[in-house]
């Protein structure tokens, strides 16, 4: 199950988007610009595996920057002390007196002006491989080739970062952190907050900061910062240091066998549960015994984004989750996981995710989704003022696949062959098409639904081929059309 997003309004007005897990003291996991979508990185095993381990015995609490994620975009001009007012206005939302901090890399600059007012609620803070300035990230060779080819192509940017972040590591996951990174950020918002940080030096404010703090060394940094972390555990008048293992600041090095950074948090703060306890339920309908999965996937969600922008593109998004999670509710339909242009979800009836899939589609066929306000939704921020359309009517087009069988459940995820081939077919749909498997036609047999002989494909991954069948579906007859 994922956590449910919230909205708190930070000083300025703008709308921060955050969720919290888990239960006991509060420990803040600060956003480390621009890998934060707290909606993405959920559905990504590595980061929601870290995230459940801080929660066992805590409440989590997690947040978008201003700029990235969900949260309201504000591409120019954003310093540390807008970072440092967001956190104040999440904590503010989930009425948290008190808490510990934990802030990565360059989320280090928000936290140490955070923890330098006299107002803040802050009782430890981690700086996992931060800094007190950014000259040896902004000059260091790799930085600055990178930066050459930001405003030269987006798109090959965002895959070269991604690759040099992991030390060209992980193929496997390359492609899935590439299409988060794109979701998270934007040339603009990366701009308008990157720029201002090159600029900051934390030098005088560190002798403020009173805070017990730990400050982490990494033995591995594909940048050189050891004088950075010496100089903070030097002036930070309560701090001490720590060496660690880690290449990218933490950001990726989840991927080791053993995530050192809830090694180090777990020995800073101690431990409330056995790991091994749940921080959160797991998923809102039993499992188990015969599934049937459920796989939605929008059509063109990369040209709508480019045609669109993020901004009016991440609108017609949320319309489109909102609409999603709405009629799963109504069917009976589990939310296993969201991939931000699609969403997996698992029934205990085969007819209920028919009716389902049916009425999704149904949905979008008759939806403009951009105009609408979203001022009542729980997961979305306000509308623009005097709710009025946003002036690109855009039209979601889905594609939809099925099957059933058993799952194998762990973590609140489902795993097996079903779930893969339940994937492999929807991405044979069309737009407006819902395919399914001979196994699934037969289990809704008598139902009156009526099916096409789509022919045979031998899914990726499988030996045996299988016979998909698209489901004759209707739009629905607008009063006064009949």
């Amino acid at each position: 199950m994922d956590p449910k997003i919230r909205y708190a309004k930070s000083a300025d007005g703008t709308n921060i988007a955050y969720w919290a897990i888990g239960d006991g003291p509060a420990l803040v996991y600060m956003p480390t610009v621009p890998w934060c979508h707290i909606q993405r990185e959920w559905a990504i095993p590595e980061w929601r595996r870290r995230y459940e381990r801080l929660a066992a015995g805590r409440t989590l609490i997690r947040f978008d920057a201003r700029g990235f994620g969900l949260s309201d975009p504000r591409p120019s001009g954003v310093a540390p002390s807008d970072h440092a007012d967001d956190l104040d206005a999440v904590l503010d939302a989930l009425e948290v007196a008190q808490c510990d901090l934990l802030a990565l890399g360059d989320a280090g600059f928000a936290a140490i002006e955070y923890c330098a007012r006299g107002t803040a609620r802050v009782e430890r803070l981690i700086l996992w491989g931060a800094y007190v300035t950014r000259d040896a990230v902004r000059d260091a060779p790799k930085t600055k080739s990178l930066r050459a080819l930001w405003d030269q192509d987006w798109l090959q940017y965002t895959e070269m970062a991604v690759r040099t972040l992991l030390g060209w590591q992980h193929e496997d996951r390359a492609t899935q952190l590439v299409d988060f990174y794109r979701a998270a950020a934007s040339p603009e918002s990366l701009r308008g907050v990157l720029g201002p940080l090159n600029d900051v030096d934390l030098t005088a404010l560190l002798p403020s900061v009173p805070t017990p703090t730990l400050v982490v060394a990494l033995d591995d940094a594909y940048i050189d910062m050891r004088d950075q972390w010496r100089l903070l555990a030097t002036e930070l008048p309560n701090a001490e240091l720590r060496t660690a293992h880690g290449q990218t600041l933490g950001i990726f090095d989840f991927y080791d066998e053993e995530d050192d950074v809830v090694t180090v948090v777990n020995d800073f703060l101690g431990s409330g549960v056995s790991e091994t306890a749940p921080p959160m339920a797991a998923a809102t309908s039993p499992l188990g015994g015969l599934r049937t999965i459920l796989f939605t996937d929008i059509v063109g969600h990369t040209e709508m984004m480019q045609r669109l922008g993020d901004a009016k593109g991440r609108d017609v998004l949320r319309e489109h989750e909102w609409i999603t999670r709405d009629l799963l509710k109504q069917h009976g339909g589990a939310e296993v996981k969201t991939m931000g242009d699609g969403f997996m979800a698992s029934f205990g009836s085969v007819t209920s995710a028919m009716e389902c899939a049916i009425a999704l589609q149904r949905a979008f066929a008759g939806a403009l989704t951009s105009p609408r306000r979203v001022d009542d939704r729980p997961f979305g921020p306000p509308s623009p003022a005097g709710g009025e359309g946003r002036g690109d009517d855009e039209r979601i087009a889905i594609r939809i696949g099925l099957n059933a069988g058993e799952p194998i459940e762990e973590d609140g995820d489902l795993f097996g062959a079903t779930v893969i081939l339940a994937s492999r077919i929807a991405a044979k749909a069309g737009a407006g098409e819902i395919l399914v498997p001979d196994t699934v036609r037969g289990l809704l047999s008598g139902k009156n639904f009526q099916f096409g002989d789509r022919g045979e494909f031998v899914p990726k991954g499988f030996d045996e081929s299988v016979r998909l069948w698209d489901v004759r579906w209707q739009p629905e007859v607008a009063a006064g059309d009949e």
